[in-house]
């Protein structure tokens, strides 16, 4: 990247003299006029209340300095950044005694060397096209820009024609005309080759804009993101239309967020806040911290100490405040550490501190009533209604042992259940369980009021360590990803949660003894005893009796219960469906139609030989012909190279469209296969059907392997063969293409689709796992003997970095029935 920007910067420097002079001659021109109005209407629009000297301007890309020299004219606070210090040169001269009124700066578009929140407008011409990393730009443009500011960035698809035969074609007929019609050729006298050499480097000459920016100009945060692709005709003369009517200039427009308000509290774009939130005209006090993004998004709303003895989620929301990283927020995120201060500052347990009530049974609460009942007013009067997501954190009290899970919000409407359930859905937890109650709790009452919300639940006895903090923490960064609200990848999971419904509460009837028969997260069956209230003599006062089969979520861990206190709570499981496997057959759907175009050519290449001799090798040694299974197989690669060899092979992937793509490839290559669309993890064939199974690159974005594997042996022949050739893609970043050759699937697919995959991946247990260590540990259990692992099978395989390279390094597997 640092040798672009160098070729740039080299070329940008030859040129600075002759782009001064065609500046010069804009000056001098109708030009002139046209882009002065042109600015000067844009920003009255914006400003119309504001005198030109009370506006800053950032001029990004000033080049010989037209844009800047416009707006210091007009009066304005103007700031110029360019690359290349020849050019502000030429800037600085053109400028004559307008110079010191402008603020002359060298520096990267980049990577600005500027404050953030600093200006209220940015102009920039012809700039994005030329930069290798155009993303960043947007990004640096939001950071700098103050709360409210604008960018305006005029721009064109100055060298799609690169890329593109119809563009190459309009291209070609604008030199054609500036002959014809005997004008300036505005590409005369400048280095064309190597400025199509750079073009052919920098992304923007091989994307759609301004789709492209469009698109990324929102997902930066950019608010009101328009283009105006008509502006052309405002600024440009008859000649400049002759030069490149086929790459018409546009105008990209977005504004900045504004300042986060709540109470006290004054957040800018941008900015991490800490201190105290005062409700209740500043009665209550709160430890809060609020991230607001520079980009636009939810405002998610975090507390903990609703119970003041419930220390996991409250060191778990201290640590978020500490751990989460502002520029990596879009949206805002709200913590406030602990509800319920007064008990918690007094070590008094989770019972307000003057009334001694439940504040989560209070809600929505009572301005003229008790302690809590205060309290839980201004909470769903004061702070919830600024939120549009939220999340309560608890634990058990000192009193309850519980097993991990989270509550989601159900007597609310359905779009809010609906959005409920699934932040539920991201915890790593075993159970999830859908609550019924619209009010009492903070979170039931804020659902009631149209906020999605849940309650996560982890750790107990007033007890905490830093592990199950972790695990909540994870929890939550996991759903604000999800929700669009952190910019980052999901963590691996554990846990899927299952559906727990029909919650039993068992109250005592009475004080006493308990002496629970299970633990927290056993299985339960219909009639079990979970437990006995006795008294001091050790004579039963009362049983707890399973009403149903189900699981255990808490129960009281202390040796005395209370009469009308919780003794143990459970609830009946409900299977649900695994959305992973949904979510991956969608990514790999998007994906089959470029995965028949390089199997195609993957057939056709050197490496379709090496291959068919690499597991030539593993076969079983009699030549006979032999019934394959391909698991996972794509576009049918393996399948149609055994085939050609003449054995009977099967071919099954989840995903439809890779099936219909392989029967087309095999059709192509008049070859005898059988395709079918079927689980890996469950292949639908008898016990004992096959000689030998294959697979490459599919373990890893299975979400139980082991299974998977035991499936495969199962349908495999006694004294069959399995070869898997995989590699351990858990510690590689798809999302990271800099080493990989332009022509690379990788590469074309683009950034959005690799980061999907990315995600998908840390979804997937396997991907924490050192393989192939994993691999030969869990077959190992399945009484397997012989193994054979080769790691060097990559080194004989891609012997060139082309479009088919995998810069992981594969392992071959094989191991005998």
């Amino acid at each position: 990247m640092s040798d672009l920007k160098n070729e740039i910067h080299d070329y940008w420097t030859n040129r600075a003299r002759g782009y001064s002079e065609y500046n010069q001659q804009e000056m001098a021109d109708a030009r002139r006029t046209m882009w002065r109005d042109k600015l000067l209407s844009l920003l009255g629009e914006v400003f119309p209340e504001r005198e030109p000297e009370e506006i800053k301007i950032l001029d990004v890309g000033t080049g010989p300095g037209f844009f800047a020299i416009l707006l210091a004219e007009a009066g304005y606070q103007v700031t110029a950044v360019d690359y290349t210090e020849e050019m502000l040169k030429e800037a600085q001269s053109n400028a004559d005694g307008l110079a010191k009124c402008i603020v002359w700066k060298t520096g990267d578009a980049q990577a600005l060397d500027v404050e953030s929140n600093s200006f209220d407008a940015i102009v920039t011409r012809n700039v994005t096209w030329n930069l290798p990393r155009p993303d960043l730009a947007y990004k640096e443009w939001l950071r700098v820009l103050k709360p409210g500011g604008v960018l305006y960035n005029f721009d064109a698809d100055w060298y799609g024609h690169l890329y593109n035969e119809e563009k190459r074609s309009g291209y070609e007929k604008d030199r054609q005309q500036t002959e014809e019609q005997n004008v300036e050729d505005y590409y005369s006298g400048t280095d064309i080759e190597k400025m199509e050499e750079i073009a052919r480097q920098v992304p923007l000459s091989r994307l759609e804009r301004p789709k492209w920016d469009l698109e990324t100009m929102r997902k930066t945060g950019f608010l009101d993101v328009s283009c105006d692709e008509n502006v052309w005709k405002e600024v440009w003369t008859e000649e400049e239309i002759i030069n490149n009517s086929s790459s018409p200039i546009f105008l990209l427009s977005g504004r900045k967020r504004e300042t986060f308000h709540l109470k006290n509290i004054a957040v800018k774009p941008g900015e991490k806040w800490n201190g105290e939130l005062e409700l209740a005209n500043g009665e209550l006090k709160f430890p809060t911290t609020v991230f607001h993004g520079h980009g636009t998004g939810k405002t998610m709303l975090i507390t903990a100490g609703v119970h003041a003895g419930e220390y996991v989620g409250i060191q778990a929301a201290i640590e978020l405040s500490q751990k989460l990283k502002i520029e990596k927020v879009t949206g805002t995120i709200i913590i406030v550490k602990v509800l319920n201060r007064p008990a918690f500052e007094a070590r008094n347990g989770s019972m307000g501190l003057a009334d001694a009530k439940n504040l989560n049974r209070e809600f929505p609460g009572n301005p003229d009533g008790t302690e809590m009942e205060r309290l839980a007013w201004a909470v769903s009067q004061e702070l919830q209604p600024v939120a549009d997501l939220y999340i309560d954190l608890h634990s058990g009290d000192d009193y309850e042992k519980l097993t991990p899970y989270v509550y989601y919000a159900g007597a609310a409407p359905e779009d809010v259940v609906k959005v409920s359930r699934e932040m539920a859905e991201q915890v790593d937890v075993p159970y999830m369980v859908k609550s019924n109650v619209a009010s009492g709790g903070s979170y039931n009452y804020a659902a009631s009021q149209g906020i999605p919300s849940i309650l996560i639940e982890r750790g107990g006895m007033g007890d905490w360590n830093y592990e199950e903090v972790r695990s909540t923490r994870r929890d939550v960064r996991n759903i604000l990803c999800h929700m669009g609200i952190y910019q980052g990848l999901k963590d691996f999971r554990t846990y899927y949660p299952l559906e727990v419904a029909d919650v039993r509460y068992q109250d005592a009837e009475e004080n006493g003894l308990w002496y629970p028969f299970k633990k927290v997260g056993d299985m339960i069956q219909e009639g079990d005893i979970l437990g006995e209230v006795r008294d001091y003599e050790g004579k039963v006062k009362e049983v707890s009796e399973a009403e149903f089969d189900g699981v255990i979520l808490y129960q009281t861990g202390t040796l005395q219960v209370v009469g009308n206190g919780p003794m143990v709570t459970y609830g009946r499981i409900v299977s649900r469906y695994d959305e992973r496997k949904e979510r991956i057959v969608n990514y790999w759907e998007k994906r089959s139609d470029s995965f028949l175009e390089q199997r195609r050519a993957e057939l056709h290449s050197a490496m379709a030989d090496r291959w068919m001799k690499e597991i030539q090798a593993q076969l079983p040694d009699d030549n006979k012909k032999l019934r394959i299974l391909d698991v996972g197989c794509g576009a049918g690669f393996f399948t149609i190279l055994l085939a050609k060899a003449g054995h009977q092979v099967t071919g099954i992937d989840l995903t439809p469209d890779m099936i219909k793509n392989a029967k087309q490839l095999a059709e192509e290559e008049q070859v005898e296969c059988e395709f079918a669309v079927m689980d890996a993890e469950n292949p639908e064939f008898p016990d004992g059907t096959f000689d030998v199974i294959v697979s490459r690159n599919l373990t890893w974005t299975l979400p139980h392997v082991k299974h998977a594997y035991g499936e495969w042996l199962r349908v495999l022949k006694k004294g069959g063969v399995l070869l898997n050739f995989d590699a351990n893609y858990g510690i590689t970043d798809f999302s990271n293409v800099e080493d990989l050759p332009e022509n690379h699937a990788h590469n074309m697919l683009g950034n959005e689709m690799m980061r999907e995959c990315e995600e998908i991946k840390r979804q997937l247990p396997i991907s924490s796992y050192s393989r192939p260590a994993w691999d030969l540990e869990t077959l190992g259990a399945m009484s397997l003997k012989e193994f054979h692992v080769d790691l060097g099978i990559s080194s004989r395989i891609y012997l060139e970095k082309d479009e088919f390279y995998n810069p992981t390094p594969l392992f071959m597997l094989r191991t005998v029935k």
